[in-house]
């Protein structure tokens, strides 16, 4: 806690600072802090840290000497050692977006120096829960077999067709379910609350859980064997990391039961793809996927032609309200900081490495 009105200084491009930081949250962060903005336009990578210039450094210094937290998104260098150690006020540094493995913070620094490293890259779950819910549903009433036939102008949903199709015989609800999710972070406890009203029974696979998270949202942990051969509708939530990348393939997707559902809303290279159009050839599973291996789809993947595959182009967590949101979290996280209260989304060594799959 600090005596004085904290300084928040955001350090990004003028695309976060127009598109991601909304009035209201800006107001509400006010109330309690000053906020300033540098703009920076270093080159933003998922796989390496931004390269900065000397000239460069000592520009951030000098901004974070007058702040007492960092916000960091796309644009800003890298906030090493070499910053902190000239901004002895800033207590707090937080990374707002697009960066879950900590390009633009060194964590084992801040850490040392006593310093907060908060990472609200989460705020993209929230659409990507909600996608993820349509996708169940779609698949579960064959959304994709009748929106086909719709398409390609077919006379379709007749009183006999309804009796004697086989793509009408695929028609289910989710009340009641089993639902097996691959992955147990944000997005799949937030999916859990919108399953609620539906009483599903929810089965997850997530090694890095503690059991008192299984608890407190009543869902059973379980392995992935278990989630893919006992579960009605299963959804892939895990991020991509060495550890995840083609895990589910071809014994994975045959524990599927007939007529059930595979969703996946993470990312397509965690399924590998040639096992996943394998298994679905066999015409007995559904399939709504938003990611795929490769994106955008080839023009010539199977996948896109198959009846029983409902696809959307990677669309989960890109709405509007996302970009604003990872800046909503942002505030609530520095409004606990400077009030003395424990942060809920700290980046810690032990969290890269859970993110890394180490």
């Amino acid at each position: 806690m600090v005596d004085a009105r904290p300084i928040v200084g955001l350090v990004s491009n003028a695309k976060v600072r127009r598109s991601y930081i909304a009035d209201a949250d800006l107001a509400r962060l006010n109330q309690f802090a000053d906020f300033r903005w540098q703009e920076f336009n270093e080159p933003s990578s998922w796989d390496e840290s931004p390269q900065t210039s000397a000239q460069t450094v000592a520009e951030l210094t000098d901004f974070a000497r007058g702040v007492d937290a960092l916000v960091v998104c796309h644009g800003s260098p890298r906030i090493g050692d070499d910053i902190l150690s000239g901004a002895r006020r800033v207590t707090f540094v937080g990374e707002l977006e697009g960066d879950r493995f900590a390009r633009r913070i060194d964590v084992k620094a801040a850490n040392e120096r006593g310093v907060r490293a908060i990472d609200t890259t989460h705020g993209s779950s929230y659409p990507v829960s909600e996608w993820a819910l349509a996708l169940m549903l779609i698949g579960l009433r064959n959304g994709g077999a009748h929106f086909r036939k719709l398409a390609d102008g077919e006379l379709w949903g007749t009183p006999q067709q309804r009796q004697t199709e086989p793509e009408f015989a695929m028609n289910e609800e989710l009340t009641g379910k089993t639902v097996g999710l691959i992955g147990g972070g944000y997005i799949a406890r937030r999916l859990i609350e919108f399953l609620r009203p539906f009483r599903t029974k929810n089965l997850v696979c997530d090694p890095y859980l503690p059991s008192d998270i299984a608890y407190a949202y009543d869902f059973t942990l379980t392995s992935l064997d278990n989630v893919m051969s006992q579960a009605d509708v299963v959804v892939c939530l895990v991020p991509i990391t060495p550890g995840t990348h083609g895990m589910i393939g071809r014994h994975e997707l045959s524990l599927l039961r007939p007529g059930s559902v595979f969703v996946n809303v993470s990312r397509g290279a965690v399924v590998q793809a040639d096992a996943l159009v394998e298994r679905l050839r066999s015409g007995d599973i559904n399939a709504c996927l938003d990611v795929f291996d490769p994106e955008p789809i080839p023009p010539d993947s199977p996948v896109r032609l198959m009846p029983n595959v409902f696809l959307s182009p990677h669309i989960a967590g890109t709405t509007q309200r996302s970009r604003t949101r990872f800046f909503e979290e942002m505030v609530s996280e520095l409004k606990r900081h400077f009030a003395g209260h424990e942060t809920l989304f700290d980046l810690t060594q032990r969290t890269l490495a859970n993110r890394r799959g180490e």
